[in-house]
């Protein structure tokens, strides 16, 4: 499984239970937000100053070495 950057967060969390945990530790501490809920992994990056591109990066091999 890949994820990417448009994908929602709402979508992630519940794709595989790693991802919320990566999240968190990224810096997103709103995952329970209902806004949240709708935003792309891009734009939640962007409201929290994440390199989005080095976040999917990092979940798609911590997803790749546990398939």
């Amino acid at each position: 499984m890949q994820i990417s950057k448009d994908m929602l967060i709402g979508d992630l969390v519940q794709t595989h239970e790693l991802i919320a945990p990566m999240l968190m530790r990224a810096g997103m501490h709103c995952l329970g937000c209902p806004s949240a809920q709708g935003e792309t992994l891009e734009e939640a990056c962007m409201v929290h100053g994440i390199d989005c591109d080095t976040l999917v990066s990092g979940i798609n091999e911590v997803l790749a070495e546990r398939a």
